[in-house]
C-alpha cells in the first residue's frame, strides 16, 4: 500500500500561475486517489506569513512534495505524477 504524500502549495490570492498550478495538482490529485493513493494539499498563503513572503515573493507559486521543492512557476502534470508515485512508494525507485 503506498504511504500518504503531502503537498504544499505556496501561493497568493489573485496569481493567475498559482490558479493554473492548483488546476494541475488537482487533476494529478484525483487521479492518483482513484488509484489508492493518499494524497494532501495544504495551501499555504504566503501573505499571511512575513517569512514565506520574503522567500518566496518572486517564485510563486512553489510546490512541495513531501516538504521537498519540486516546482516554481509551472506545474507538470507528468513531472508531478512521478514525484508523488516516487514520494508514495519509496523502495521502488531509484535516484
Amino acid at each position: 500500500m503506498p504511504k500518504p504524500v503531502e503537498l504544499t502549495l505556496l501561493s497568493k490570492p489573485g496569481c493567475h500561475l498559482c490558479d493554473d498550478a492548483r488546476a494541475v495538482i488537482d487533476g494529478v490529485r484525483e487521479a492518483l486517489v482513484e488509484q489508492g493513493f493518499e494524497v494532501t494539499l495544504d495551501e499555504r498563503n504566503i501573505l499571511e506569513d512575513p517569512e514565506l513572503a520574503r522567500l518566496h515573493a518572486e517564485d510563486i507559486p512553489v510546490l512541495l512534495v513531501g516538504g521537498r521543492r519540486h516546482a516554481i512557476w509551472r506545474v507538470d502534470p507528468a513531472r508531478l505524477r512521478a514525484a508523488i508515485e516516487r514520494a508514495a512508494r519509496p523502495g521502488l525507485f531509484r535516484r
